[in-house]
């Protein structure tokens, strides 16, 4: 069985959509898991203050070091050249993630190919390389997290050579299906075989932290509130009993 066959259920899913990506790295750090949060990669467009996180399985696009006598503009005549061709792959609600070794000269998508995975459902791009047209990019509504903005066009640094297999992205390994999620401070890979866990725990902890943090708003020292000893447990445990 892959990580792809492994179930996430749409309540795991939209439990991703309202958590921070600093709990999921608490989460995942319980667990085991150090390094899931990718570097240098940050969304090109700051999201609303309370909109949802940018959350779907990853469906990857793997870059190797482009060779001048390959990578030429007559390639992308070829209908299954890889970039083009997982831009129309990549399965609605998916998270199309790209590996460009970090190179932060040159463009890994423009304009028209986000207005197309924008059409096809793709819930979002993430790519620790460049985009290109980022103003326009900005304006079409699809959640992008990148390096930052570059014009030259990716066949100056980037051939595109393997889709949906595993890949390194912001120093992150990226497994197909992994599950992305996105917000204002960046991105966390989540393993998939971890989602309705880490989702279940995650909520968990936020809604203690809210209660905490008013505590401690209300003038509460650290000491027995952060973390909660056993009376502020058994506090909070009411509080969480009337507010639901």
């Amino acid at each position: 069985m892959t990580s792809t066959d492994i179930s996430v259920s749409d309540a795991a899913l939209e439990q991703l959509r309202h958590v921070s990506t600093a709990t999921l790295t608490t989460q995942l750090f319980k667990r085991g898991l150090r390094n899931v949060f990718l570097q240098g990669v940050a969304p090109l467009v700051k999201p609303a203050v309370g909109a949802p996180n940018l959350v779907g399985p990853a469906f990857t696009l793997r870059n190797i070091p482009a060779r001048e006598d390959l990578d030429h503009v007559g390639v992308f005549q070829d209908p299954d050249h890889p970039q083009r061709k997982a831009v129309e792959t990549a399965p609605p609600g998916s998270v199309l993630v790209q590996d460009c070794r970090g190179d932060r000269t040159v463009a890994s998508t423009g304009s028209i190919l986000t207005t197309r995975l924008k059409v096809r459902g793709v819930a979002g791009m993430v790519s620790d390389g460049c985009v290109r047209d980022s103003g326009t990019i900005g304006d079409i509504g699809l959640p992008l997290f990148c390096a930052g903005a570059s014009a030259p066009l990716n066949l100056a640094k980037h051939h595109a050579v393997d889709m949906n297999v595993p890949i390194a992205c912001g120093g992150v390994a990226v497994y197909p299906g992994d599950i992305v999620v996105g917000d204002v401070d960046g991105v966390v890979i989540v393993p998939r075989h971890l989602a309705e866990e880490v989702a279940r725990d995650a909520t968990e902890q936020e809604l203690l932290e809210e209660f905490i943090a008013g505590r401690v708003a209300a003038g509460s020292v650290l000491r027995g509130t952060y973390p909660p000893n056993e009376e502020t447990l058994a506090a909070y445990a009411e509080w969480r009993a009337k507010r639901n």
